[in-house]
């Protein structure tokens, strides 16, 4: 699809000072000024000034079609022009929920029996927490009520999404996080493990620690237990062999419910159509949003097993209402938009390309393997990272204050390569899945500019400090 290009008047750009940014620095922004993105075409986007920048993190781990994707724009226009608003609410429904229900169902990588839409996935991981609460009063287990998540998790930004995130920046002075969240250690050997500790060892210490931190707290009030498949903003932390088997048997055990936050895994990221394919996970709900949609619309969804839905539906019957829902639960346009969405991955194979695809990021990513600046390198599929390091063979980080990981970032930008750093100084990819071995080859070449430029600023700084 050939894009139009959109002009920015002088007006428009002042007037971006008056938003208040989101995971921003706020006040290193005041002097800096944003990036104004005005349009996209494939994996590419471009700014006010017509630069362009290949996106390698596809927005926010969520553009799968990429920029341009004319079949989602018509099928919008279509919807808008039929239906462009109706609720789900007292028994009603808009036209598209039930078709996208469906083929959500079929996409499903366990047998799951309802689907519940909301706008984000922050909405609904703070839904499955609102509904791990309501499931455990319909079973008459009052006290059953804690919910476990991982140092280093990202489940969103409410203030339940967000408690169950294990990020320090989530909750410094926020007051957060809220009761009732038990936190565990992150399944990231690299990081965590201790000297000399190998995979099985580490896999086997995590095991301990969760079945521990169960019996410490009391069965009875330990509900559920969420996770990614693969940890996204936490660092792209890909869990060692077992982590996952181990983990089920302890929550069958003690029977606790598998929350699978899929939100940046779900539909084709990794290479199979859902993470939990990948590692054998049987969660009781998995929660989805970016892909859904490829984030040309708002919309994320979370789904229940029979099991759950029953015992809802007969204490909802008893109070005579599920008081639950959002305005735009299963808005007709991002059903619509959804819908054609989950048809273009099936017809064009999108999935396949990121399985053609995939290996060609991850050995290019390898090979920075055994560079100054390069602790770790890991991925599958469409995503992966760089972990910058001061001495990789200690692996002792940057002083975070040093800002390394920024830098990256900032000479990647100036090379026409948008990707972004979390915590730890690791430099994440997410390009979308549609995209070329050419365009990550490129992609790869102006990582590695990136890195040089890093690399000669670093020394810098350390040759004034000698």
């Amino acid at each position: 699809m050939s894009a139009q290009k959109t002009e920015i008047s002088p007006a428009g750009r002042s007037d971006v000072k008056h938003h208040l940014h989101p995971y921003t620095q706020l006040r290193q922004l005041e002097k800096d000024g944003p990036l104004v993105i005005v349009r996209g075409e494939g994996v590419q986007v471009f700014d006010e000034h017509g630069k362009a920048y290949i996106e390698g993190m596809a927005g926010l781990w969520c553009a799968s079609l990429g920029f341009s994707e004319r079949r989602l724009a018509d099928v919008a226009y279509r919807q808008l022009t039929t239906l462009p608003y109706y609720h789900s609410f007292s028994g009603k429904v808009p036209g598209p929920v039930a078709a996208l229900v469906e083929a959500m169902i079929k996409w499903a990588p366990v047998p799951m029996a309802r689907v519940l839409f909301a706008n984000s996935g922050s909405e609904s991981n703070d839904t499955a927490f609102k509904l791990v609460r309501y499931y455990n009063n319909a079973k008459g287990r009052p006290l059953k009520k804690k919910i476990i998540a991982r140092n280093k998790g990202y489940h969103g930004v409410t203030l339940a999404a967000a408690s169950l995130s294990g990020l320090a920046t989530m909750h410094q002075h926020f007051d957060l996080p809220l009761p009732d969240v038990i936190r565990v250690s992150c399944p990231h050997l690299y990081q965590f493990g201790l000297p000399g500790e190998t995979e099985s060892q580490f896999v086997d210490r995590l095991a301990k620690e969760l079945e521990d931190t169960i019996l410490r707290e009391g069965p009875d009030t330990v509900a559920a237990f969420i996770a990614e498949p693969v940890q996204g903003a936490g660092g792209v932390i890909i869990p060692p062999p077992g982590y996952f088997a181990k983990v089920q048997a302890i929550l069958k055990k003690y029977d606790i419910l598998f929350i699978a936050d899929e939100v940046i895994t779900g539909f084709g990221r990794l290479g199979q159509a859902f993470g939990s394919q990948i590692f054998d996970l049987k969660p009781d709900m998995i929660t989805v949003a970016k892909m859904l949609t490829s984030a040309y619309v708002p919309m994320s969804a979370l789904y229940l097993t029979d099991e759950m839905y029953q015992a809802i539906a007969d204490t909802s019957a008893a109070v005579g209402v599920f008081g639950h829902g959002y305005t735009y639960s299963g808005h007709p346009l991002a059903c619509a938009v959804a819908l054609e969405t989950l048809r273009i991955y099936e017809a064009d194979n999108v999935i396949g390309n990121v399985q053609k695809v995939g290996p060609r990021l991850q050995q290019g990513l390898q090979k920075l393997k055994g560079h100054p600046l390069v602790g770790d390198v890991r991925g599958m599929g469409l995503i992966g990272a760089i972990e910058l390091a001061a001495d990789p063979s200690t692996r002792k980080p940057f002083d975070p204050k040093r800002g390394v990981g920024a830098h990256f970032v900032s000479r990647a930008q100036a090379h026409g390569l948008i990707v972004r750093v979390l915590a730890g100084d690791v430099i994440a990819f997410s390009p979308p899945l549609i995209i070329s071995e050419a365009e990550i080859d490129s992609m790869l070449q102006r990582a590695n500019m990136a890195l040089a430029d890093t690399q000669a600023w670093v020394e810098s700084w350390r040759g004034a400090a000698d």
